[in-house]
């Protein structure tokens, strides 16, 4: 016997912006687990993925096993979103969910939220209107509520209260005293403060994932303060550091493991169906969570899909064969990428003011166009599914999170070398790091100090010279990779940070203290792509780029820096350069690399204005 829909509408007029509800209302994960929906599950059979996105999923209510095949959310962001679930087992045939956000002139949302639900079986008819007509909707109406004044405050859920939080035996009293060893070893008082506010009060959810730079940007402090408190907190044994092995596509969390020696370089995603290599440039990111010494996090997740689980998602559809549809939504500008599941590759798209109003997508045998398309901020988007099999279309920003740390990023710290030295990866592995700026340097004539002021005198420049290159490195939030006699390699993320750290470092040796020794240091820097390795025991660099910043500190005086025409094009070291208050100029260096005598590499010597 086939039941009749129940079908439920609820309408909120909220005072804050689709813009500002969206990151709220479209985290279902977090919206189902407020509203007091159970945990799921994948079946017991652990079949859990199946094509194009859908997902098989269960858990238990009123002592039910319900089980049901979820079909991929769709949504439009900030408009809409929605999302089908087909039950195989329990008293529901099937449950359709959308909810609508309407601009309002005052700057308020209109909300519309609708649940259809039909029965399977007499039961059905009980359980749908009691849990979703009754405490659904109470439930719901709270949520919404509490939400758009969350929206309206800029409140993050970083800061949402969990008032059954859970500590370990004896949890609060080493809280505590972790966090007063913090402020003994030098972190800021109020940072430590604001870090144990977080882990007594912040609710699970928040906790089983801290970023650091989400926590600065909701503390309104410093980047660089918030992540270095956490490295520090680390140590302490406050919180657990985890690496997370990232989707290129949908850009989740597929591996997590608590070391660099136990990150895989190919891993598997199941919601995309695709291996992808690890890269430490994109495909690893930093996060931490409260060590269970302290506070007790209980993992669970509420709803697996939902558009926020994938926030660079603007929109995404499901078109059946042959279907067409037309879709109107704001769009950021900048490059973005259509994609399809079941399709290779994708469409390149660039939104300018300049671009089309409306531009056709259409999905076929052929493959995806070569040339990137232009659109306009509010364009149409005509998608048509001209292939003989269902296509979930997904419309992305190409341009990844800038809240992220990436393991490109603090690998490259003075700070996580020091206070994580044995961090490394297995021996012989070998990972990208993307682009890195590699700097090499020698102290001029130290040879000749030895023999002019006695070995031990000489040995105690050398080891002052150290500290500060390191220091200059540090300021510049690059990294001391090694020592090598008297010179050293460093390793920087930005081609500019490298620059004005070694110009730094040159000035204070050659202009040092009263009684102190002048010394001359040789610079040669390069930018470039390169890969991870373990060496000795400590995380190393190597590739191509590395043996050409390696060769480029011989042609230094120790008055000037030999940089590639790699670090001179940074947009940033243009600046520095061109800047008359820096007192630098460039002038090009005619010089053979040994070993790359095929290849022409320009370079240039940056010297101080007489």
């Amino acid at each position: 016997m086939r039941y009749r829909d129940f079908h439920y509408r609820w309408e909120w007029q909220l005072r804050s912006s689709p813009e500002a509800l969206w990151p709220l209302l479209s985290d279902t994960n977090r919206f189902n687990r407020d509203a007091g929906l159970p945990v799921v599950a994948p079946p017991l059979d652990g079949s859990a993925a199946f094509a194009n996105g859908r997902r098989r999923l269960r858990f238990r209510r009123y002592g039910l096993t319900i089980e049901w095949v979820e079909e991929p959310f769709e949504w439009v962001r900030p408009i809409r979103f929605g999302v089908v679930r087909r039950l195989t087992r329990g008293p529901v045939a099937e449950m359709r969910v959308t909810a609508d956000l309407y601009p309002q002139p005052d700057g308020g949302t209109h909300l519309v939220y609708q649940v259809w639900a039909r029965p399977k079986s007499p039961i059905g008819l009980i359980i749908i209107p009691l849990q979703v007509g009754l405490i659904s909707a109470r439930r719901f109406d709270a949520v919404v509520r509490r939400y758009d004044e969350m929206a309206a405050t800029n409140e993050s859920p970083a800061g949402v209260t969990a008032p059954d939080a859970r500590f370990a035996t004896s949890g609060r009293k080493r809280l505590t005293q972790m966090s007063e060893k913090l402020v003994a070893q030098g972190s800021q008082p109020e940072l430590v403060a604001r870090l144990v506010e977080t882990i007594e009060q912040a609710d699970d959810l928040t906790l089983t994932r801290l970023r650091p730079y989400t926590l600065a940007d909701y503390w309104r402090v410093p980047r660089r303060a918030a992540l270095e408190l956490c490295l520090w907190a680390t140590r302490a044994g406050l919180l657990d550091l985890r690496w997370d092995m990232l989707c290129p596509l949908c850009r989740g969390a597929k591996e997590t493991c608590s070391s660099l020696a136990d990150l895989q370089n190919d891993v598997h995603c199941d919601t995309c169906n695709i291996d992808f290599s690890v890269n430490f440039d994109r495909s690893v990111e930093l996060t931490f969570r409260p060590n269970p010494a302290v506070r007790l996090i209980e993992i669970g997740e509420f709803c697996i899909g939902g558009p926020q689980v994938t926030p660079h998602i603007i929109a995404q559809q499901m078109l059946a064969p042959g279907e067409r549809r037309a879709l109107q939504l704001p769009l950021e500008p900048g490059r973005h990428r259509l994609r399809t599941l079941k399709q290779p590759g994708g469409q390149a798209l660039l939104v300018t003011d300049e671009g089309a109003h409306e531009i056709n997508l259409r999905a076929d045998e052929k493959g995806w166009s070569n040339d990137e398309l232009t659109l306009s901020p509010h364009p149409t988007l005509n998608y048509e599914n001209a292939t003989d099999i269902e296509q979930v279309f997904v419309l992305e920003r190409m341009a990844w999170s800038d809240q992220a740390v990436t393991a490109a990023e603090v690998t490259a710290l003075q700070i996580f070398r020091d206070l994580f030295a044995t961090e490394a990866l297995r021996p012989h592995q070998q990972i990208s790091v993307g682009s890195m700026t590699i700097v090499f340097t020698d102290l001029r004539g130290s040879t000749r100090l030895y023999r002019e002021i006695g070995d031990a005198p000489a040995f105690g420049a050398v080891m002052g010279h150290f500290d500060i290159l390191r220091e200059a490195v540090d300021e510049e939030e690059g990294a001391l990779v090694k020592t090598l006699g008297d010179a050293i390699m460093a390793v920087f993320r930005r081609p500019a940070a490298a620059l004005r750290a070694m110009h730094k470092a040159q000035r204070r040796l050659a202009n040092p203290p009263e009684g102190m020794r002048p010394l001359l240091l040789k610079v040669g820097m390069h930018t470039g792509h390169c890969i991870a390795v373990n060496l000795n025991g400590r995380l190393d660099y190597f590739g191509s780029n590395v043996n050409i910043a390696a060769r480029l500190e011989p042609l230094s005086s120790g008055q000037d820096i030999i940089i590639s025409t790699a670090v001179r094009d940074d947009p940033k070291v243009t600046a520095m350069i061109e800047t008359p208050e820096n007192g630098l100029q460039l002038e090009p260096v005619e010089a053979m690399l040994k070993g790359f005598d095929e290849e022409r590499i320009e370079l240039w010597r940056v010297t101080e204005k007489s």
